[in-house]
């Protein structure tokens, strides 16, 4: 029999259907052939690497074998819309019914019921899903506000949805569960935040008291030519700080450019910033992980300037 194509999702009712055995499907994956994705599911060869593209295939699975229409929701339409996620669970599918029902949790499915407005459920790729103001608000009110506000700042910074329109979706929301936690992180959420690392390292700025004067700022000569512009700024204390998730030197490469030749450029960036007579703390995942030896590097060169 001929084999799917590479990376196609296989469900057993359609290979029982069309001819295999369930000793058939067994051996494929006792050979490493297919991998099973979740129960009567199956991956031709192993499973991608990445986390989205696994959950992706999850979603698609789960939908296949849902009797009632459902809405892919919450973290799960996260991964469709492509908006980055922290701190989030993707093992299992994420998905909203209209009322009347029950919220549910068996298996790699989470069942959520709630009212959805025509105007909140979209398509991504033929499958019904959350549209991204509402995806955007469900995480704010379901997760942990580290992971809500990675979300929101992700979503504002790509101009998928504006502050007004979360301001005003809120109102809609008051009293639910969730709505206030929903309201802190919206307040908080800032469309500067250009990654996962400078959203995490601003909530933890705030946290240990150090939080900056401004955000994505622009250094500049006396004579007003651009020097470089940085994550973060004390504009008072004349400190910058940067976050440096060691991969923005790939986005940075020319065509044909060594990543080398990137890292050099960066400090000469670095060794300009200085020569303006501003401080540069540069910091890192590790650091962001350890906030106390974060803390005294701030404080340091903030205390210097004073």
């Amino acid at each position: 029999m001929t084999q799917p194509p590479p990376d196609r999702l296989i469900l057993r009712r359609d290979a029982i259907g069309e001819g295999w055995t369930d000793d058939e499907l067994a051996r494929l994956v006792r050979a490493g052939a297919w991998t099973r994705l979740a129960r009567g599911s199956y991956v031709d060869g192993p499973l991608p690497d990445d986390a989205f593209a696994r959950h992706r295939l999850l979603v698609e699975a789960t939908l296949a074998r849902l009797g009632a229409a459902a809405v892919v929701s919450h973290q799960s339409a996260a991964v469709l819309h492509g908006l980055p996620l922290w701190g989030a669970r993707l093992d299992c599918v994420h998905v909203t019914r209209r009322p009347p029902g029950w919220n549910d949790s068996r298996g790699k499915l989470r069942v959520h019921v709630a009212r959805l407005r025509d105007d909140e459920v979209t398509a991504v790729d033929g499958i019904p899903v959350t549209g991204r103001l509402r995806t955007a608000l469900d995480l704010a009110r379901s997760l942990p506000f580290e992971a809500a506000v990675v979300v929101l700042d992700s979503a504002l910074h790509r101009r998928q949805i504006s502050r007004e329109q979360l301001l005003e979706r809120l109102f809609d929301i008051v009293g639910t569960r969730g709505s206030r936690a929903a309201a802190r992180a919206v307040r908080f959420a800032d469309a500067r935040s250009e990654s996962v690392g400078e959203s995490r390292s601003r909530i933890l700025l705030h946290r240990l008291d150090l939080a900056p004067s401004t955000l994505q700022f622009e250094v500049r000569t006396s004579g007003g030519l651009f020097v470089g512009r940085t994550d973060f700024a004390w504009e008072e204390q004349r400190v910058l700080g940067e976050f440096d998730g060691r991969i923005k030197y790939g986005r940075l490469l020319r065509p044909g450019q060594d990543p080398g030749d990137a890292v050099f450029e960066e400090k000469r960036r670095e060794d300009a910033l200085r020569a303006e007579d501003w401080s540069v703390v540069r910091w890192t995942w590790a650091d962001v992980e350890q906030p106390g030896r974060l803390s005294r590097w701030l404080q340091r060169a903030l205390g210097r300037a004073h």
